[in-house]
């Protein structure tokens, strides 16, 4: 396994939550007797958990049938759930040291379930397992306190979707996303709202954590949070961000606080500006791009973030869609291993999961299943492929209470829009309230 990136990683994903008390008491002792062996015949018996609906488990059992049949003394019992329940019943089965060999995992719980002793160290299993070909910034979402604890599944990026019909609707040509900036893009957003219907929008409101985190990084080099868990991102920072979107707003580059504030609680793709081919840009993540590209009816692209040449330094991340790590007490880690280098580094598995789980990290892998894909993910992985090279690698877990950050900000976003608070006293509130979600 080859060196590790160095920072401790970040956690993005919206689902994620504490993982349960019980997780302290996990690898106290005991060995896991969900595995097992025939002594006389080498045989070994693992444990492989994971959540998703039917189609998973079936194209996933096909990954599986292909691995015992390439190692016919492992056989691999399946455990999927849904996932409402699957989190659950992991933190049980942990803390009663009878968890599955190989675990999938996802946004901040291989920082959870590692720190207290649930994960083995992939580099005891370099040999079973290598990472050479799957992408660095995607291996840090898994990597923490110095150690390399899940491997990624697959991955999407952030990005900012435009409608190419919008733009063409207004005579704006769509940006060079390899050296526009944050200014250009609210001049843009401007130009597109002034000449388009009232309904019509240049950019939905962008404030949320993970694009204020972007822009932070661009233009300060540190993110919202530090490597020993504390709050990076400066009062200064916020201010600059809400003056700018809230300048947006008033001018109709951005809809009104009460539009803004309506879309909030719609999150589904048909109901977005964006679904509803009303807006011109939006910055979502790449995996949304078929939905929205369902809900608009129309051609969606994706570029690059403003800023990601100008700034300190870039802003995009590669994220893990889920990761799969290996429990510590496992009693066949090399076996499991092999599972996981089956999975992700084995063109045989993802020519049945394809992009069911992310898009490949693993270089060789992708390229290998594009021809494979439908257009709309064909799309989202070209841009992964050409991207990747450019994303920030130093990108930080957030700590135990950082999903506060998206209602906290939401509300305070509110209070700048509708004129109730200013930018600068938005700004030494939400740190005020995330230092003590955090604390």
């Amino acid at each position: 396994m080859r060196q590790a990136p160095r920072a401790f990683r970040r956690f993005r994903w919206a689902c994620a939550a504490g993982v349960t008390a019980m997780l302290t008491v996990a690898a106290c002792g005991g060995s896991s007797d969900g595995g097992g062996s025939d002594e006389a015949t080498g045989d070994v018996t693992l444990r492989f958990s994971w959540w998703g609906n039917d189609e998973r488990a079936r194209i996933t059992q096909q990954a599986i049938d292909a691995f015992e049949e390439a190692n016919p003394n492992i056989t691999v019992n399946g455990e999927p759930l849904d996932f409402d329940g699957y989190f659950d019943r992991l933190a049980t089965s942990v803390a009663a040291g009878d968890a599955p060999d190989v675990i999938t995992l996802g946004g901040a719980y291989p920082r959870e379930y590692g720190d207290r002793g649930a994960l083995l160290d992939l580099s005891t299993v370099s040999e079973q397992l290598p990472t050479d070909l799957i992408d660095e910034s995607a291996l840090s979402n898994g990597f923490f306190s110095g150690v390399q604890y899940s491997i990624p599944t697959g991955v999407n990026t952030y990005s900012i979707v435009v409608n190419p019909e919008v733009f063409d609707a207004a005579g704006v040509p769509l940006p060079d996303d390899s050296s526009w900036t944050w200014d250009d893009m609210v001049d843009i957003a401007q130009e597109i709202s002034d000449s388009t219907p009232d309904d019509t929008y240049g950019l939905v409101d962008p404030t949320a954590p993970d694009v204020v985190d972007l822009y932070a990084r661009q233009h300060t080099g540190a993110g919202l949070y530090t490597e020993d868990g504390e709050l990076a991102i400066e009062a200064e920072t916020l201010e600059n961000w809400w003056t700018m979107t809230k300048g947006m707003s008033e001018s109709g580059a951005t809809p009104s606080a009460t539009l803004t504030t309506e879309l909030a609680g719609q999150p589904g793709p048909e109901q977005t500006l964006m679904g509803r081919g009303l807006a011109g840009m939006q910055f979502d993540w790449s995996n949304q791009l078929t939905a929205l590209r369902g809900a608009s009816g129309a051609d969606l692209q994706m570029l690059r973030a403003p800023g990601e040449s100008t700034g300190v330094a870039p802003g995009m991340w590669l994220q893990a869609s889920q990761s799969y790590g290996i429990y510590s007490q496992s009693e066949h880690p090399e076996e499991a291993a092999m599972l996981i280098d089956f999975l992700v580094n084995s063109e045989e598995a993802a020519s049945f999961i394809l992009a069911d789980r992310g898009l490949p990290a693993n270089s060789e892998v992708l390229e290998a299943i594009t021809p494979l894909l439908d257009e709309d993910t064909t799309v989202q992985a070209e841009f992964i492929a050409e991207v990747s090279g450019d994303v920030n690698p130093d990108l930080i877990i957030g700590p135990t209470g950082s999903t506060e950050s998206v209602s906290i900000m939401q509300r305070l976003n509110d209070e700048v829009l509708f004129d109730r608070t200013t930018p600068a006293q938005a700004a030494e509130s939400f740190i005020r309230q995330m230092e003590a979600a955090i604390g």
